[in-house]
């Protein structure tokens, strides 16, 4: 009896255990099946083109993450910068947003040579941020570093395309001016305004974002 009576609880708790695996992998599966049919695949040169087509000309290269909510909810007020810690390719960071285990994405991402990739529509929230409040109102962009730790350096040719970038997004967003205020209330935040642990996109981009709001402000003056 006494053996009977200590094998129970663990069949009970194995039961437990593999019931909700069953929930998770239903709540995944169901997940997974309302994705669009873009989504969380290789594209066509002629998908991706129609995809640009919605979203930044910038873009040259795109491979849609699962991870991010569709729609996004209300219109986009705001551009939040990242940094990838680290030198990846396009194509490198687009498989890694490809993983739904990694529940992490960006609306686009630019490597060290100023390419830009496209991995969540527009129309979508990227989770990127650690505020889903912030990511329903903001277009994500991660830059590639070319020098890892330190001031988390980024090449030349990324911070001119991330100007460009943001200069795009604000005049088909309708956003007339990128106002950076040091805190989360400018149209222009950082990441560590809204994660308390991370000091992304490190002292080299964020020493930056003065210059890059005037930057961006001219040209969308001229």
């Amino acid at each position: 009896m006494r053996k009977r009576e200590t094998v129970w609880p663990v069949w009970f708790l194995l039961g437990a255990f593999f019931l909700l695996l069953a929930a998770a992998l239903a709540a995944w599966l169901t997940e997974m099946s309302t994705l669009p049919a873009n989504v969380g695949r290789e594209l066509t040169a002629e998908e991706q083109q129609a995809i640009i087509a919605d979203n930044s000309p910038l873009t040259q290269y795109v491979r849609l993450s699962p991870n991010a909510t569709f729609p996004r909810e209300g219109k986009i007020e705001k551009i939040t910068i990242h940094h990838m810690a680290g030198n990846l390719s396009l194509e490198r960071l687009g498989e890694v947003f490809a993983n739904p285990g990694r529940r992490a994405s960006s609306n686009y991402a630019i490597d060290i040579d100023g390419n830009v990739a496209l991995y969540v529509e527009e129309c979508n929230r990227a989770w990127t941020s650690s505020s889903p409040e912030n990511d329903h109102a903001a277009v994500t962009i991660e830059v590639a570093n070319d020098e890892i730790g330190g001031n988390w350096h980024v090449s030349d040719e990324s911070y001119w395309a991330l100007i460009d970038l943001c200069v795009d997004i604000c005049r088909r967003n309708g956003i007339k001016e990128l106002t950076w205020t040091g805190d989360e209330t400018g149209t222009l935040t950082i990441h560590k305004f809204f994660k308390e642990d991370t000091a992304c996109p490190g002292p080299y981009l964020e020493g930056g974002m003065p210059y890059i709001a005037e930057a961006v402000n001219r040209q969308l003056q001229s």
